[in-house]
């Protein structure tokens, strides 16, 4: 029996003429930070709203807890919390009123709260139209992390936060891994995702282009190199370098995991006396997916 906390297969949603969502598929495990990655217009939102239970997809399945969130929305959002990127808020409430709200139209008793307005330093008396777009956004956040919900799902939870307050967000979404939660995290933030997430889903145009964890992501693609030697190394049988620049002694290139041996032994035999090996950084892997892709 799969224990996955959100499983998607085959997923097809249109809007008319534009399809948003081409044979989607997603599987989130228990207590994993999942990053959820792609610029914007590639289907990230369309498919949150699908695990909401807000959207019905055309055809394949979704399950979330092993229920239909279509069919089964109410069990299925007792147990977890969400935050879009855009917080809209009862006006006339206070901070404080709509945190009070959402924790009784769910069913819970807010945890924390009052360390968690401290550290995002949200003023809860104040009146929800006198809000800037960040501290919207902290009351949605402030909401969701009290909540202790089982799965927490974000949206470009960081628009409109400060650097300081973002450095607060990853700390609450570490707690709330240490605790067990299970985290869906739609970001186009790549240093965010790449910071906070075990594993990573890249989409592309509606369809799952990669899955897996970052170092593996990683592992497919070229690292950078450079060398300080003493003589020049031999470098002709070593396939699989690229943007080889030698000056003299000194070595810059691009090398692909399975030649990275023979380049090692190639650079001993050359007598190092520096050599720094830097593995692709997130954005790297991320733009070689949309290189060619279909705008």
């Amino acid at each position: 029996m799969n224990d996955s906390v959100i499983m998607v297969s085959d997923l097809i949603k249109r809007y008319g003429s534009v399809l948003a969502l081409d044979g989607f598929g997603l599987e989130v495990g228990p207590g994993e930070v999942h990053g959820f990655l792609g610029p914007n217009g590639a289907g990230k939102t369309t498919m949150i709203r699908i695990l909401l239970g807000l959207l019905r997809a055309d055809s394949g399945s979704v399950s979330v807890f092993g229920l239909d969130p279509w069919t089964d929305a109410t069990p299925v959002h007792a147990r977890l919390a969400y935050v879009p990127g855009d917080v809209t808020l009862w006006p006339s409430l206070t901070g404080g009123e709509v945190i009070d709200l959402i924790a009784r139209l769910n069913g819970r008793q807010p945890a924390r709260l009052q360390e968690l307005l401290e550290r995002f330093e949200l003023d809860p008396t104040k009146k929800c139209r006198t809000y800037s777009k960040g501290n919207r956004q902290k009351v949605a956040l402030v909401a969701a992390f009290a909540a202790e919900a089982e799965l927490l799902i974000f949206d470009e939870p960081t628009s409109g936060l400060d650097p300081l307050m973002e450095q607060v967000f990853g700390d609450e979404l570490e707690a709330a891994r240490q605790r067990g939660a299970t985290v869906l995290l739609s970001s186009h933030i790549l240093s965010e995702a790449e910071r906070l997430c075990d594993r990573l889903s890249i989409i592309r145009a509606g369809r799952l282009v990669a899955s897996a964890p970052l170092e593996q992501l990683r592992g497919a693609r070229h690292s950078f190199v450079t060398a300080q030697l003493d003589r020049p190394p031999r470098l002709e049988s070593i396939t699989g370098l690229v943007d080889v620049e030698l000056d003299g002694g000194n070595l810059r290139c691009r090398v692909e995991p399975a030649a990275l041996d023979d380049l090692l032994r190639a650079l001993a035999n050359a007598g190092v006396r520096g050599v720094t090996i830097t593995p692709p950084t997130l954005e790297e892997v991320f733009l070689s997916h949309y290189q060619t892709a279909p705008r």
